[in-house]
């Protein structure tokens, strides 16, 4: 923030005894209560909360508002009228008043909304009236989007829908049969093994008879589950299962094994889960021993995570959402990525034990097996196994856009010695007066190449209110900067003195958590690397960029062919390309960057280390 009068909207949150980890907007209120407070309102309950300071302009300078009572009572009039708004998720305490200087501001705490309440949308109609939160703001729902939260809000589970002109034949029989041999090895005396394939499925769930309409027939479930490729992808088009390993040092090899739908195999779930159970827990050097039948017996802590966080993705997807099933073996990590959104908050899910499922009958197959929890412990299964081993905590991210949510499980030491060695030549010898909170937020931010709240609690289990405190402290210490507001701040560690570069440098090059650089790749590439633009270089990159500056919002394939102008020739860093644009470094980075290297459109500098700070992109060279 900026600016005389500017203020620090963390000191209001910390003194309304309200956290970092909601997100954050400025409405001046110099007419009353703007319009769009009402359509930021609908997009923080539709994403995951917020605050909006009302007498607050966008530079952060306190306008204050006139007469607080009176606009309290104009907005509780409003948010209780549901011909313009669905739903009032708001109490009394969320409505606060905050003295300062310059004025009053009146404070509002919006909820994330729940399940069963969203979406959240103003005028009677949520196909024109919802509108959802990301990097750049509120923005107007899709009716897509709409669909997916009013679909998620049914009482009927998304797998139980019956498909009309399905039959038993679309079923992959040898999957049917490897099911029930693994079910009743499992529970050998369970009465549903007594039925005929159709009795069988009913139990389960991939066959049920609707008792209002009569109509009977093969359900989501029970396609997804025993189906055939083609009669799965006819039925959900945008249906996708991924399996990759990048196991090599080279990062011209895209994997080293894939298993994903080529017509060699039944691509339904039961299969897509035996295959890729097997690679997961192939080659780690865990003490461990699978039965014949891929489960439990002297099964270590750490395979039961694994198994959970992929089953987790395949019965808490959006089969209807865009981007497929995704997982990824690397050697220094699993990633599980899914379509849809959490249909807990986050908070829900850190503290475990609520169980909510989007596909529950997909889900009662699996627990048949013994691959799935139904009350809400696979999250706690998932650190436990990451925790014996002295591993960073498991990684959660959540992006909108497509909807996505994305496990990453890290098997990095907690507090790697390499980490430490990085910070202690950083910070000299103040490193050893930081506490160990401190010190998880530093490793954290040298590791994954920024922290933040939620990140921080992930790792620690602390309050949020607590984390914003330590991270706010190595922000005044010098040990932090920060970057954004709300729920987007991030920090990062501040830049080395040029006399630390090459130290740094070597101290990376030497870390032993399976991060191993293409010294070739680098050595070809550091002429092109620009740490200073020259006025020639910046007034070219300018230019490329003016249209995306000129734009706020702009189509994402004018933003990819712009990224790769950019970039053609040279490496930029995510923060100059941010700078040149204009844009959220993070947003660039979910939204564009890290899908523009995934398709191979743009190059890693550190294919190794893709979380580090001073990260940097080039175009890949079939793309030049």
């Amino acid at each position: 923030m900026t600016g005389k009068h500017s203020i620090n909207p963390i000191d209001i949150l910390e003194k309304l005894d309200w956290h970092e980890n909601n997100d954050l907007e400025f409405k001046s209120a110099k007419g009353g209560i703007p319009k769009s407070l009402w359509e930021t309102y609908s997009a923080m309950a539709n994403t995951h909360g917020g605050v909006i300071l009302l007498g607050v302009e966008n530079d952060g300078t306190v306008s204050g508002v006139i007469d607080p009572a009176r606009l309290k009572k104009s907005f509780w009039d409003t948010i209780n009228n549901r011909g313009k708004v669905s739903v009032n998720l708001l109490v009394d305490v969320d409505v606060a008043e905050v003295e300062h200087e310059q004025g009053v501001i009146l404070a509002i705490r919006v909820p994330q909304a729940g399940r069963y309440q969203r979406p959240v949308f103003l005028e009677k109609n949520p196909l024109t009236g919802a509108y959802r939160r990301n990097f750049e703001g509120d923005y107007h729902c899709t009716e897509q989007e709409v669909s997916r939260m009013l679909s998620d809000r049914a009482e009927e589970p998304a797998d139980s829908r019956i498909l009309e002109h399905f039959t038993l034949n679309d079923l992959d029989q040898t999957s049917v049969q490897q099911y029930r041999q693994r079910f009743s090895s499992h529970k050998p005396t369970h009465p549903w093994l007594s039925e005929d394939d159709k009795g069988l499925l009913a139990k389960l769930g991939g066959w049920r008879r609707d008792r209002k309409s009569g109509q009977e027939g093969l359900t989501v479930a029970g396609l997804l589950m025993f189906g055939k490729d083609e009669a799965i992808r006819e039925a959900l088009p945008q249906y996708h299962i991924d399996y990759r390993e990048k196991l090599s040092d080279d990062p011209l090899v895209r994997w080293t094994d894939r298993l994903t739908m080529d017509g060699t195999w039944a691509g339904n779930l039961f299969q897509f889960y035996l295959r890729v159970i097997q690679r997961l827990a192939a080659d780690l050097k865990l003490q461990f021993q699978l039965d014949r039948d891929l489960f439990r017996k002297g099964e270590a802590v750490v395979h039961e995570a694994i198994r959970e966080a992929l089953v987790n993705a395949l019965i808490h997807a959006d089969y209807q959402g865009q981007g497929g099933i995704i997982v990824e073996k690397y050697s220094d990590r699993f990633e599980f990525s899914n379509p849809g959104s959490l249909l807990i908050s986050f908070d829900q899910l850190l503290r475990g034990n609520v169980s909510e499922c989007r596909n529950k009958s997909l889900q009662i197959m699996f627990m048949l097996l013994g691959a799935a929890e139904k009350a809400g412990s696979g999250v706690d299964k998932i650190r436990r196994g990451w925790e014996s081993q002295h591993w960073r905590s498991p990684l959660i991210r959540e992006q909108v856009q497509p909807d996505r949510v994305q496990w990453v499980l890290p098997m990095i030491s907690l507090i790697p010695a390499e980490s430490l060695h990085r910070l202690e030549a950083l910070f000299g010898r103040k490193f050893h007066r930081f506490s160990q909170q401190e010190i998880q937020a530093l490793v954290t931010a040298d590791i994954e190449g920024a922290v933040d709240n939620s990140r921080l609690r992930q790792i620690t289990a602390a309050h949020a209110a607590d984390m914003t405190r330590v991270l706010q402290g190595l922000v005044g210490k010098g040990a932090l900067t920060q970057e954004g507001q709300g729920r987007w701040t991030r920090y990062r560690l501040p830049a080395p003195p040029h006399s630390l570069h090459k130290d740094l440098d070597s101290l990376h090059k030497r870390s032993d958590s399976l991060h191993k650089r293409s010294d070739s790749l680098h050595k070809d590439g550091d002429s092109l690397f620009i740490s200073e633009f020259s006025s020639t270089v910046d007034n070219e990159l300018h230019h490329i960029a003016k249209p995306a500056i000129q734009r706020k919002r702009i189509d994402p394939k004018e933003m990819e062919k712009i990224l790769l102008k950019l970039c053609r020739g040279r490496w930029l860093s995510r923060n100059q390309i941010s700078k040149l644009l204009n844009r959220n470094p993070e947003s660039l980075r979910q939204r564009f960057l890290n899908p523009m290297v995934e398709h191979g459109l743009l190059q890693l500098r550190y294919p190794d280390k893709p979380n580090r700070t001073d990260q940097a992109y080039t175009t890949a060279k079939e793309t030049d």
